[in-house]
């Protein structure tokens, strides 16, 4: 009876302390993996280190002289060596460590057995990036963190850099505008596609560019950041008188690179192979972002002078694809399909779009015509996103290279008022100002927005 009445004053707090740690992985991973998957991690890695590398063939024979010292100083036996280990640095999403790769090795070794890592070290996942020649390091990630997205709280983030979804191996996925200058993004109803584009318009808000909208969801996906946009169309009629004065503005950009370098002023602007960031701070334009929803409203005809139309547009849209760079215009475009079925320009237009990010689509084609010209194997993983979780996407560029990511939720009415906290920001853009939206209406009883928008003047 004693014996009992001991186990059960033992019992008691075990199975309080392992319910305990059930219910912080199940919802709160975090503190789950800081406080328990941390510490066992960590021992399962150093206790078996050297055995897992061997199991995974990842060791090489030792060199002669290892092989005479062992022998001459011990009975041992002489084992393969393992890649060299650096220091094993905690985070609070997983683990990071250096290895030293061995004579003979290279990356792909180390990530080819990645999988057999995760398993034998009890992770979630584990990522493989080169830092240098013969250098590795290995990102193990405790959780799923695409579960409940929580951003960094410091990301390196510079102009034009916009911090907007994360990874799965956990870091930040950022938009640069600079290296990528245009991009494609696909996705069905309610997979997140808004979202993304909330926190875009949001984050740039506060730095010193143009944004320009194209909605022919009649604005209702673009007009609540009106106090911030320079310039708004609404549906195709207004989008064909938009296009063209974007041509001309980056035509004049360019006209302004040839004065200030003296290039003959008959060059022909796709030989003009500077940019805008070589002018002088006080000389150089503002960059300009240009934001297209649901690109197929630009395509869909019913006559035939909307057909021809539809030509122009998509002619300047190329034009701005393809010359827009050196001149500081950039393009998001959005939809959800957008291949040869939309018509004449398409295929040429996407293929001009290096960024790539594919949600939840309702079929394989969609996909492809995302990502299968890019990465054919991220296909299937754009495919398995399931309804339930919005905002899961896969983000590809024309490297090859692509990750799954997932954008945090973020409110239409924080974005909007990020946007008028902002609005003194607009710039004066003479040439935009038929297109300069009227700021949206607040509903009664909201407050007042702290910066009211400032209109462009001529």
């Amino acid at each position: 009876m004693t014996d009992l009445t001991t186990l059960l004053e033992v019992g008691g707090p075990v199975a309080a302390l392992g319910g305990g740690a059930a219910y912080a992985r199940a919802n709160h991973p975090g503190v789950y993996w800081s406080t328990v998957g941390l510490p066992i991690s960590t021992a399962r890695l150093l206790s078996s280190y050297g055995s897992v590398m061997e199991a995974c063939g990842l060791t090489v024979a030792p060199s002669r002289l290892r092989m005479l010292a062992v022998k001459a100083t011990t009975r041992r036996e002489v084992r393969p060596v393992p890649p060299r280990r650096g220091i094993i640095r905690p985070t609070s999403t997983g683990l990071r460590l250096r290895l030293r790769l061995a004579p003979g090795q290279e990356p792909a070794d180390v990530t080819a057995s990645a999988e057999r890592l995760r398993h034998a070290w009890g992770v979630h996942a584990v990522y493989v990036t080169t830092v240098k020649p013969g250098v590795v390091e290995l990102r193990l990630v405790g959780f799923d963190v695409l579960r409940r997205v929580r951003m960094p709280r410091k990301v390196d983030a510079g102009f034009l850099q916009v911090p907007v979804a994360l990874r799965e191996d956990a870091m930040p996925f950022v938009r640069d505008y600079r290296a990528v200058p245009h991009q494609l993004t696909l996705g069905a109803t309610l997979s997140g596609k808004s979202m993304y584009l909330r926190h875009l318009i949001a984050r740039l808000a506060p730095q010193p560019v143009a944004l320009v909208g194209i909605d022919c969801k009649r604005g209702v996906e673009l007009a609540p950041f009106a106090s911030r946009l320079s310039a708004l169309a609404t549906d195709p009629e207004q989008a064909a008188e938009l296009l063209p004065v974007l041509v001309k503005e980056m035509e004049d950009r360019y006209d302004l690179i040839k004065v200030r370098q003296r290039i003959a002023p008959d060059t022909p602007a796709e030989e003009i192979t500077s940019d805008i960031w070589g002018l002088p701070e006080s000389e150089r334009p503002v960059p300009l972002v240009l934001f297209v929803d649901e690109v197929a409203e630009l395509f869909l005809v019913s006559t035939r002078k909307d057909e021809e139309r539809r030509d122009e547009m998509v002619t300047q849209l190329i034009r701005l694809a393809q010359l827009g760079r050196a001149a500081g215009i950039y393009l998001e475009v959005c939809g959800q399909r957008f291949g040869a079925e939309l018509g004449k320009g398409a295929t040429m237009l996407r293929a001009q779009l290096t960024g790539r990010v594919c949600h939840r689509v309702n079929d394989e084609a969609s996909a492809k015509m995302a990502l299968g010209d890019i990465a054919p194997e991220a296909v299937s993983a754009a495919c398995a996103i399931a309804p339930e979780r919005p905002g899961l996407a896969v983000a590809g560029d024309t490297s090859g290279g692509w990750s799954r990511i997932r954008t945090p939720y973020l409110s239409l009415s924080d974005a909007a008022a990020a946007c008028r906290e902002s609005a003194h920001l607009v710039p004066d853009a003479p040439v935009l100002k038929p297109f300069l939206p009227e700021a949206a209406v607040r509903p009664v009883g909201s407050p007042a927005p702290v910066v009211e928008p400032r209109p462009a003047t001529g």
